[in-house]
């Protein structure tokens, strides 16, 4: 026999080989080979078990691989998960069969088929325990064959046999049964021996470092010892827990960190110091970036350090200046950007500053080309995290799973990553219906990128895009073996091995099918790099990660904790740098102010998580909405109190600068008196000489008159005969123009044409004799011929000489013009180019007729001309003896004009400058008050300028961050955030609230019109919805936010829309296209996907659009649109991930807010009047002071409008006075309004004491949900309740005395209402809760007595705790009885009474008593105790008598009726219900009331089967249910459903 050692084959490493082809070959790797050939030769299945990471899925592999290549056996691996399906099992085997006759299926000839089962034990069981893919696989085993599924026949399966790997049940992996199990031969393979994978890891590197430095290849042996004992000490020492569920680490890490040492080339690694950063690179790579604290991750960088200095320290010195505290090793291919992707070195990254200044180059660059930039600010952890990703994605099937909180980066990160590697990065778009067909072909699209075009691709897969578990289930099988099964059909087979025989073809590799597809999917694992981004809150991370074990085993995992502050302060530092800040030397306070506002809120959400059970999750996308929002609020605010001010001051310029100039203009009205007199003087004079020289020129105008008439007359006697000429001329001209048109018309080719013609047509010849006849040639066709050919033949009939044809010639041509024939027309239809010069002809005829008529009436014309002219001198030269006198009278008058103009003007001026006195009287009369107050104002604005900075910075941070928190925890929130500023230096208001930054008065009242509750936590959360970045998610368990949004928003086309709708997003994206607003009623703790392109506010611009993409479709945005969501959950618990995609605001009921409106429900019914008028003032309040400022918002713009001197303006000084009219009136209008509303508010208190009880006791019942989801009572039921308090309660004159009664029935009746729908257990506690409720309330029972009853009493100090206690006390109640005696004031000198003599005997008689609750107290103690301090007593020293004391409690506090329930009855409860109040029966175990119902029923006149519908709920009864319910709505009949615990699906409906 041989030993196995002794047939081990060599290895021979070749860099060709890729990486996942290099087996090492071990004794186990040949013995377990050898054995798996063994029983395959005879078909028998073998089982192969082990731990995790041992080499199974290695070994088996191997061996398959081997086989192939003796062409005897063809194997396939199938890869099982928690979510593998039978049905996808079986069609991923039939695929690989080939037909050999009607039912029998088998192997392709002469070979045999081996499916290999990788975790074939990872199947979760169903609820009946079985597990139907394994179940598959057993009758496969048993029976040789499987049913087909479709046409239901059986299926023999010849030469097949199963291969299958499993590890020991436990982390998701379930038992087998040993019905499937005893089919197989089992081998279980041991855990490799360090001595084993030192000798695999060695091989490979040292065949790597072959061909370098001796000094560089020793290094091998101890890199690879500590790479083996950093593995094993990592796995004994960080071990999985439910928070660090994928602290699992096998063989694979240890495979990881040799790849990545494999991607260097000695060129960048020539040092041993090098080398061996190299190997801590990789090593934090692989482990020390999964790790999810600094704990761990200290203890692993000291491993590290250790075994440097063990095993390495003599070659390459102290482990601490080779891997320095603080420091982080940075290996990377990015560097060198500009090179092609396969030249880029793979090198380390020293200079931190230059690595920062290449991402930023390539980030802008990234940016300027694509449609979603992103603002990445590169502070360390975010390098770390780029150059982990980007590592990942440089190697092939490179695969990353990134867990962090939701916002914190991971997404951007790997997209850059991605681009920086050259890689696309592809994301699913999920619509409403996407479901497992959509996401497979999605994967096709990416198969076909990554395996068919060959190009590197990342798919980015989010939790949040995991609508249904079986996409991890293909995503398993695609990170485990590239092929998921039952993803392409035979056809789609066949196109694609068509596709890549190609280039298998330039490879040189073969074609086969097998070899076709198998190259395929190895390509696609080359190219395709999954990455998934999960979050680790809640259970769902922690569940995948045992479910789908490749998550874990096939990618490298990189954990993204929180934000350290060095770098929320980087960021926010880098944000605010280029922030336009007048007080620029605060920005490094405003970082850090920003920080700590971010980590004062994670340590808020802890304790309301510990206090309240209400989860609250911050990230870092929250952080920089918080510092995005606080620029952009800082510089709203700052540009519209900036308006303000300026208007303001515009206005308070224009009245001061009018005062001033009233006393001047008096003054210059008074010096204008003597000059007016004086200037008219003057004028009179004046006037008499020009009266005198207007007569003598007078006369003379005369004569010229006369003259000129006469002149005029010849004028127009000499004119006429001009217009005569010129029209009989005129007659001839438009033919000739026509005619000259025409020849201009006339080009070369037509004279050609004409000439070309050898014997014409008659017209033509007769045109062209026409012609010649005119230019006195010889009329025949030769001669027409040659003239036609002279150069300047058309020049020549357009210059010819009209005016002087002789007659001779024109006598000729009439023998042609007058042939009827000779017409244009005619001679058009012979030839067009004739007919031009046939019209010429005619016009020259008719325009010599015409010009013989009116030549004889030009000689007159120019003999009168001659005549005209001579009159005309005469009349020149008088018009000049005229013109001398005319403007000598001119000047005269000019003068007189001069003089009465600059007197009009003196009396203009004095006249303006009285109006305007008066109108400045006016003006400053009338705004004189608003004159003040704008100045206080202006002031008071500048003031608040200066303090906008840290105002604007805790508005933006409430915004941000607080809308989840009650509101005491919003108080706390910001009290401390200004302590803070004032810390910092930062410039804030001592009162700073978000009411008094971002909310006006006006936007209030119109809130509280609308129904927002008038509280300033309501209030807030009003400015929560309309000035939040991100849509509004409401948290309104009693329905008042959907009320106020209802009624805010409905005139507006509010759509109503609920997620359950299957047409939600239609409705949806029409609102988005026609701007109207949507409330999303009843979200659940889960937002549909679809919608979250709608809640990141993804608007892009195309072809100048705003687009959002939406479902399938990209939608039009309209700007005007709003989204609203509300949801009923009390305490819904939100995932980081909904967290950042909407604004949590908690609408809650608060006590004040719902004191108010029961006050208002209470006044309506007892004073209708009053309430009336109340809700009319209210309105009429808000309508003034809206109109008040407008009124005065329009005086401003007026006065700022105005142009010049204001005082000019008549229509605006009228204007602003009745401005100023209109206001008064106003405010005298809203003055006495007020003081009405004072009064009413002041009769309206007097019945407050009723509502403040009410409200106390709604908070009561809304506790019980606390101790059952069972006990929830809606706000508007309880409403209803009261009001039929109010109604049904009796009457009293007197106001306190009918506040008694009502309070007494109230409290009796909402008890016995809400009493009968608890459980007996509960029923006492729900008593005293309203016991201790009202006490409270009525501050008879302190907060620090009751946080004592509820929790004890605070430590004791040493000196408390040594104090002598009585004998007969146990040293234990004594030390609660000092505490008591500390914490509760009035029992302060309790514990000393006790240690008196003559008291301490009494308070032992009391302590051993048998009733000390009904026991009297010590008699000192007796009148100084309440009720509720003999409890804190009971709770100290008789506990097991505190329940009767409670008893006793209620008794004294409410009434002895209280301390036991009421029994109920049906026609109790009958009046309670209607028909869409139904009655609900919660039956124990044997109970049942359909006696008594059917009881009931008969007389109230409901007979059973008749008129009262009975039917019991199961299977199939549903449809049965819904008969009956709409046969019993449409008669008014009763319906009983029975059983309603069997129909959990069904109720719903």
């Amino acid at each position: 026999m041989q030993q196995w050692g002794s047939v081990l084959p060599a290895f021979a490493y070749d860099k060709r080989m890729p990486y996942f082809q290099m087996l090492v070959p071990t004794v186990d790797t040949v013995r377990y080979s050898f054995l798996l050939k063994a029983c395959l030769e005879v078909q028998k299945a073998v089982l192969f078990t082990g731990t995790t990471g041992v080499g199974k899925s290695v070994i088996v592999s191997g061996a398959l691989e081997r086989l192939r290549g003796t062409k005897t056996v063809v194997p396939y691996t199938v890869n099982f998960s928690a979510q593998t399906q039978a049905m996808d099992t079986q069609l991923f085997m039939e695929s690989k069969l080939e037909k050999k006759r009607k039912t029998r299926y088998g192997a392709p000839v002469g070979q045999k088929l081996v499916f290999f089962v990788d975790d074939v034990n990872m199947p979760a069981r169903e609820a009946f325990g079985s597990q139907p893919a394994v179940e598959l696989l057993r009758q496969f085993l048993d029976y040789k064959g499987f049913y087909d599924r479709s046409k239901l026949f059986w299926k023999d399966v010849d030469d097949t046999t199963l291969v299958a790997a499993c590890a020991p049940p436990g982390g998701g992996r379930q038992p087998l049964s040993s019905r499937f199990v005893r089919h197989f031969s089992q081998l279980c393979i041991p855990p490799p021996s360090d001595a084993a994978i030192k000798t695999i890891l060695t091989t490979i590197l040292g065949g790597f470092l072959a061909d370098w430095p001796a000094d560089l290849r020793a290094l091998c042996t101890p890199i690879v010892a500590s790479a083996v004992e950093a593995y094993n000490r990592v796995s004994a020492e960080l071990l999985p827990t439910p928070a660090k569920s994928h602290y699992t680490f096998n063989l694979r890490d240890l495979s990881k960190v040799a790849q990545g040492m494999l991607m260097v080339s000695q060129k960048q690694c020539n040092s041993k110091q090098a080398l061996v950063r190299l190997w801590l690179h990789e090593s934090m790579r692989v482990f020390h970036d999964r790790l999810i604290d600094d704990q761990d991750k200290g203890h692993f960088r000291n491993i590290l350090r250790e075994l440097v200095g063990k095993n390495l320290g003599s070659a390459v010195g102290s482990p601490q200046d080779l891997f320095p505290e603080g420091s982080s090793i940075i290996f990377g291919g990015f560097l060198k950007p500009g090179l092609d992707l396969q030249d880029r070195p793979y090198e380390e990254i020293v200079d931190q500053s230059k690595l920062i200044q290449t991402l930023e180059h390539f980030l802008e660059d990234y940016n300027s080309s694509s449609s979603k930039p992103m603002g990445l600010v590169f502070f360390q952890d975010a390098v770390d995290h780029i150059a982990s990703i980007a590592r990942v994605l440089r190697q092939p099937r490179g695969n990353a799973l990134l867990v962090g909180v939701s916002g914190s980066g991971k997404q951007s990160l790997t997209r850059f990553a991605a681009a920086l590697g050259g890689c696309a990065c592809q994301q699913l778009e999920l619509t409403k219906a996407y479901g497992l067909t959509e996401f497979r072909e999605d994967l096709k699209k990416l198969y076909h990128f990554a395996g068919v075009e060959g190009k590197p691709v990342v798919f980015l897969l989010t939790d949040t895009q995991i609508s249904k578990e079986s996409f991890l289930e293909d995503v398993n099988n695609l990170l485990n073996s590239g092929e998921v099964p039952g993803m392409y059909a035979p056809e789609d087979k066949e196109g694609i091995i068509g596709s890549i025989r190609e280039w298998l073809l330039t490879q040189g590799a073969p074609t086969t099918k097998e070899a076709c597809w198998s190259a395929f999917i190895n390509r696609v694992r080359d190219n395709l790099h999954c990455v998934l981004a999960m979050s680790p809150v809640g259970g769902a991370f922690r569940a995948r990660c045992r479910m789908f074990p490749s998550l874990i085993d096939c990618c490298t995992i990189d954990w993204f904790r929180p934000w350290p502050d060095q770098a929320l302060l980087s960021v926010s530092t880098q944000i605010l740098a280029p922030c336009d800040l007048a007080q620029s030397h605060i920005k490094p306070a405003l970082a850090s102010m920003c920080v700590h506002i971010h980590t004062s809120v994670a340590v808020a959400s802890d304790k309301m998580y510990a206090q309240l059970r209400r989860r609250y999750y911050t990230s870092p996308k929250s952080y920089m909405d918080l510092i995005s929002l606080y620029t952009s609020l800082l510089a709203e605010k700052t540009g519209e109190y900036a308006e303000v001010r300026d208007r303001l001051l515009n206005g308070l310029n224009k009245l001061q600068d009018t005062n001033a100039v009233v006393d001047s203009m008096q003054a210059q009205l008074n010096q204008l008196q003597p000059v007016l007199e004086e200037k008219a003087q003057a004028t009179a004079t004046l006037l008499e000489q020009v009266t005198v020289d207007q007569k003598e020129a007078e006369s003379v105008r005369a004569t010229v008159s006369k003259e000129e008439s006469e002149v005029k007359a010849k004028a127009a006697e000499t004119q006429a005969l001009a217009d005569e000429a010129k029209a009989d001329l005129d007659l001839a001209l438009p033919a000739l123009n026509a005619a000259l048109d025409s020849l201009n018309a006339l080009n070369k080719g037509d004279i050609v044409e004409i000439k070309s013609m050898l014997k014409p047509p008659p017209l033509v010849q007769m045109t062209m004799e026409a012609v010649c006849t005119l230019k006195q040639e010889k009329a025949d066709w030769d001669t027409a011929k040659r003239v036609l050919g002279e150069s300047g033949f058309m020049r020549s009939l357009l210059e010819f000489d009209k005016d002087h044809i002789p007659d001779g010639v024109m006598k000729k041509l009439r023998k042609y013009t007058d042939s009827p024939d000779f017409t244009p027309e005619a001679v058009a239809k012979q030839s067009k180019a004739s007919q031009s010069l046939c019209m010429w002809c005619r016009a020259m005829e008719v325009y010599d007729r015409i010009a013989k008529v009116v030549e004889p009436k030009r000689v007159a014309l120019r003999g009168a001309e001659a005549l005209l002219i001579a009159a005309n001198a005469q009349l020149q030269e008088k018009q000049a003896a005229l013109k001398a006198v005319e403007q000598k009278v001119a000047a005269l008058e000019a003068a007189l004009a001069a003089a009465e103009a600059e007197q009009a003007s003196l009396k203009e001026q004095a006249s303006v400058t009285a109006t305007r006195l008066q109108r400045a009287a006016k003006l400053t009369s009338g705004l004189q008050e608003e004159g003040v107050r704008w100045g206080n104002s202006a002031q008071q604005i500048k003031a608040t300028m200066q303090l906008l900075v840290g105002d604007v910075l805790l508005s933006a941070a409430c915004i941000a961050y607080y809308g989840a928190f009650p509101g005491d925890y919003r108080q706390e929130l910001v009290s401390g955030w200004v302590e803070k500023c004032r810390e910092f230096g930062i410039p804030v208001s001592p009162d700073c609230t978000l009411r008094g930054v971002l909310a006006s008065p006006i936007q209030v009242r119109d809130w509280r019109l609308w129904g927002l509750p008038a509280d300033d936590v309501s209030v807030d959360n009003g400015i929560l919805v309309s000035k939040g970045k991100r849509w509004p998610l409401m948290i309104d368990p009693q329905g008042q936010a959907n009320a106020w949004v209802r009624n805010m928003e409905g005139r507006a086309g509010l759509k109503l829309v609920k997620l359950s709708q299957p047409n939600f997003l239609r409705l949806i994206e029409g609102a988005v296209r026609l701007g109207q607003p949507v409330l999303i009623e009843d979200v659940g703790e889960s937002i549909d996907p679809a919608l979250e392109p709608l809640l990141l506010k993804q608007v892009f611009k195309q072809g100048g659009q705003s687009l959002i993409h939406l479902g399938d479709s990209d939608v039009e945005c309209h700007p005007g649109f709003q989204l609203y969501m509300t949801t009923p959950l009390a305490n819904p618990h939100y995932l980081p991930e909904v967290c950042i995609k909407v604004t949590l605001v908690n609408f809650t009921v608060t006590g004040p807010g719902l004191e108010e409106q029961l006050l208002a429900e209470l006044v309506r019914k007892e004073r209708p009047d009053l309430q009336a008028s109340k809700d009319r003032l209210l309105l009429s309040i808000s309508n003034d002071k809206r109109q008040l400022k407008e009124l005065e918002d329009k005086i401003l713009k007026l006065l700022k409008e105005a142009k010049g001197n204001i005082l000019d303006d008549e229509v605006l000084i009228n204007t602003l006075n009745n401005s100023k009219l209109t206001a008064g009136m106003i405010q005298n209008r809203l003055r006495e309004a007020e003081e009405t509303e004072d009064s009413i508010n002041q009769a309206r208190e007097q019945y407050r004491s009723a509502a403040a009880g009410a409200s106390t006791f709604y908070f009561v019942v809304a506790d019980l949900a606390l101790i059952s989801p069972m006990y929830q009572t809606s706000l508007s039921y309880f409403i209803t309740m009261f009001n039929h308090c109010i109604d049904a309660s009796d009457k009293a004159p007197d106001v306190s005395a009918r506040l008694r009664l009502l309070t007494t029935f109230a409290t009796r009746f909402i008890f016995d209402k809400v009493q009968r729908g608890l459980f007996e257990q509960h029923k006492l506690l729900f008593s005293f809760m309203l016991a201790t409720a009202t006490a409270r309330a009525a501050g008879q029972v302190t907060q620090a007595e009751w946080n004592f009853f509820l929790r004890g009493g605070p430590g004791l100090d040493s000196a408390a705790s040594d104090r002598a206690s009585p004998s007969w006390l146990p040293s234990s109640q004594w030390g609660h009885i000092v505490q008591l005696a500390a914490t509760v004031g009035p029992l302060e000198g309790i514990a000393d009474s006790m240690c008196l003599p003559e008291e301490s005997i009494d308070w032992q008689e009391w302590a051993v008593s048998s009733q000390p609750h009904l026991q009297s107290l010590p008699p000192v103690w007796e009148h100084t105790c309440t009720s509720f301090h003999r409890l804190l007593l009971l709770k100290v020293m008789r506990e097991d008598k505190l329940l009767l004391g409670c008893q006793r409690y209620i008794g004294d506090t409410l009434g002895a009726a209280f301390t036991q329930g009421q029994p109920w009855t049906l026609d109790g409860m009958l009046p309670d219900t209607t028909a869409l109040t139904p009655i609900i029966f919660i039956l124990t175990s044997g109970a049942d009331p359909t006696a008594m119902l059917q009881r009931f029923g008969e007389k109230q006149g409901m007979k059973p089967g008749e008129r009262l519908h009975m039917v019991s709920l199961g299977q199939g009864q549903g449809p049965v249910a819904e008969t009956l319910v709409a046969l019993a709505t449409a008669e008014g009949d009763w319906v009983c459903l029975q059983n309603c615990h069997l129909a959990k699906s069904w109720m719903p409906r």
